[in-house]
């Protein structure tokens, strides 16, 4: 159902939780989530307490009142701060140098002087019955293609929470507890599910550029909405942005028929695949932090926010702009920046100007010759590293002709040295070719071509045989 948003008076906001690729963010164990039995486990009951405030937080109340007992499920890549045996260590210096990072790319203020807080969260999902998190920066903004200002109205760093086993309530794994995460909050600016559809993804660029963890589950999106006459609802879990339009559109006529009963109520709900949302607690409030007292005042020198304004990383549309100006196309820009291979791209374009060839040997050659060995994409990158395909292009209308740079590179994948990929065979093409359509006429090109690259078993190119057939054929 289409709304009249400015009529309705729609207010939205996002709250996005974005999962850094690096070591856990008050110990040093790994980021890994675990698919394997756990080594052993733990049981815990969680009890309120009282915030900076001097009381109960509702949301709080309401998780308390359900008096479940928790399992924690516990492996060799935990250690004693994620089961609450041990204070915590200090704060990760790459994690917060990420979150600075995303922090000027969100044009926000840095605090200088923080406090780590502890938020009580008695759901099961941390084993202390809180979570710490520290606000690092406020009052930013990101710009739409409206070029309406949405303001950035906080950046937290926190720690991940557990992850519920599969087929449980109240069992949890403690693989995800701790991993470092940002939490971006902007204002309630977005006055349309377009708009608030466009931030999010605008959002999503600006984390991807940066070190941040990706795949299902390691960025989380929450949208805020109110409509006129209703409270402010938020709605968690958004894993597809697809999904949105639709979402917003049915709370906004769940809140219409809130207000037309005068039930509306301040409250978390889950979105549901269906579209719905369904209610999953009350809205927190401030009565659930208070001070981490295991940790000393977080400072965040000039020099350090300084050095991570100077190295920042460009956006997805900043590169395809760049790669954009060396005549690639759509496709190969696209695979570029899917696969990370910009930096890469920079270096090799200064030693070919063959930018295609080189676009080509970063991501299409690679994967192609994995499958071709049965080896690991990752295996097989390895070999083939820039410094490699940097000695290889050098070579290029020396020693080989472009077209060959993939046969180049399967010689090496199977461990042939450099030099002696570069050899070329002393096969004399022509004269195999015309034996073998002696032997066997009558045959299609394609079968021919067949034949052919069996017998050399990549000694010479496709390209090489193909020219040769259409000059006998």
């Amino acid at each position: 159902m289409k709304h009249d948003y400015k009529k309705i008076g729609l207010k939205s906001g996002l709250e996005i939780h974005q999962q850094l690729d690096t070591h856990k963010l008050f110990c040093s164990c790994p980021s890994i989530l675990r698919q394997d039995n756990p080594e052993y486990e733990i049981h815990r009951t969680l009890n309120p307490v009282v915030g900076e405030t001097g009381i109960v937080d509702q949301a709080v109340k309401h998780e308390a009142a359900q008096n479940k007992n928790f399992t924690y499920q516990v492996y060799d890549t935990n250690c004693l701060v994620e089961l609450d045996e041990e204070p915590p260590h200090a704060i990760n210096q790459e994690a917060l140098k990420i979150a600075l990072q995303i922090a000027h790319l969100l044009n926000c203020k840095i605090f200088p002087t923080t406090q780590i807080m502890r938020k009580t969260v008695t759901d099961g999902s941390n084993t202390s019955g809180f979570q710490r998190t520290a606000l690092i920066a406020y009052d930013g903004y990101i710009k739409i293609s409206s070029k309406k200002k949405i303001t950035i109205d906080y950046l937290m760093l926190e720690e991940d929470s557990a992850r519920k086993a599969p087929n449980s309530t109240s069992t949890y794994k403690l693989d995800r507890l701790g991993i470092p995460l940002v939490e971006i909050a902007t204002g309630p600016h977005m006055n349309t599910p377009e708009e608030i559809k466009e931030a999010a993804l605008k959002l999503g660029e600006i984390l991807r550029a940066c070190k941040v963890k990706r795949g299902l589950g390691t960025i989380r999106q929450d949208v805020n909405i109110s409509i006129k006459g209703s409270k402010r609802v938020e709605i968690k879990g958004f894993q597809d942005t697809k999904m949105m339009i639709k979402t917003i559109d049915k709370e906004i006529s769940r809140q219409q028929e809130c207000v037309e009963k005068n039930t509306c109520k301040n409250e978390v709900r889950k979105a549901n695949p269906d579209a719905t949302s369904s209610f999953l607690r009350p809205m927190p409030g401030a009565a659930r932090m208070y001070p981490e007292t295991d940790h000393p005042i977080l400072k965040i020198s000039r020099e350090l926010i300084n050095e991570t304004k100077k190295n920042l990383p460009k956006l997805q549309s900043e590169n395809s702009s760049y790669l954009k100006e060396f005549g690639l196309n759509d496709e190969l820009i696209k695979l570029i920046l899917k696969r990370n291979k910009v930096e890469e791209f920079k270096i090799l374009a200064k030693t070919s100007q063959n930018h295609d060839l080189i676009a080509k040997s970063l991501t299409i050659f690679p994967k192609e010759i994995a499958k071709k060995e049965n080896k690991s994409l990752i295996e097989i990158e390895k070999i083939l590293n820039p410094h490699a395909l940097e000695a290889i292009l050098e070579q290029v209308d020396k020693k080989i002709a472009s077209n060959d740079v993939k046969l180049v590179l399967q010689k090496i994948a199977k461990g042939i040295p450099l030099k002696e990929a570069l050899e070329k065979s002393d096969i004399d093409l022509q004269s195999e070719t015309e034996a073998i359509i002696k032997q066997k006429p009558g045959l299609s090109q394609g079968a021919y071509m067949g034949l052919l690259m069996g017998k050399f078993k990549g000694q010479v190119s496709g390209k090489e045989i193909a020219d040769i057939l259409k000059k006998l054929l």
